[in-house]
């Protein structure tokens, strides 16, 4: 396992946001994934966003092309429009989960009532880490699923990424079977996914240090 930096510390020369300020203008638009849910602003938006700091460390979900924390790339003012946005899904949506079907034994038969969306950005439309990333973020939440309020937590990528249909559907495979296992490491049948990486068990992408330029 490589040595991190700490994303806990203190920000240099001022280039990050704080994890308690909500700075709309540093932080990507909610896209159609988020459309006609309700999406997590102000305070809300920060209490998840910290806990996602807590459970990226935990699964070590980091861009290692800028050696921190995946959740870092929220208050990163130099890439204004990039990283994750959420939505409480509602119920009623065409694409909602339906919570009497979904679960069964692997939710030990209390199904999903609560589903938070989140979609992620990247800094460029062409992104090779995207699929890596999105994983990694839909396995370290819902693996560590016991540290927030949410049975299920949906991940997609922003359409304005190349790939985005085919990192969506696969993303879309694992949290199928997940739904059908309770595991987040289950694959499907078509196993690794899109892109240059495999994807790791813990969510961990690999690209080269120390540039500015992030693919990610």
């Amino acid at each position: 396992m490589p040595s991190f930096p700490s994303p806990f510390g203190s920000d240099e020369d001022g280039l990050f946001d704080g994890y308690d300020e909500f700075v709309a203008d540093d932080l990507p638009r909610p896209g159609g994934f988020l459309d006609g849910h309700d999406v997590l602003t102000g305070a809300d938006h920060l209490a998840f966003h910290r806990l996602t700091r807590e459970c990226f460390e935990a699964r070590t979900v980091y861009d290692m092309t800028f050696d921190y924390n995946l959740a870092r790339l929220n208050l990163d003012t130099r890439h204004e429009d990039a990283g994750f946005r959420y939505a409480v899904e509602r119920g009623d949506a065409a694409d909602a989960v339906d919570a009497a079907d979904a679960g069964g034994d692997a939710f030990d038969g209390s199904g999903v009532d609560r589903v938070l969306r989140a979609e992620f950005t990247p800094t460029t439309a062409f992104c090779p880490q995207t699929h890596t990333l999105t994983i990694g973020a839909f396995r370290a939440w819902n693996g560590l699923a016991d540290r927030h309020e949410y049975d299920l937590v949906r991940v997609r990528a922003a359409p304005m990424h190349n790939q985005s249909e085919a990192v969506n559907d696969r993303l879309a495979e694992l949290e199928d079977r997940f739904l059908e296992t309770g595991d987040v490491e289950a694959e499907g049948d078509e196993g690794v996914g899109i892109g240059s990486n495999p994807v790791g068990g813990r969510g961990e992408a690999s690209a080269p240090s120390g540039s500015t330029d992030a693919p990610f």
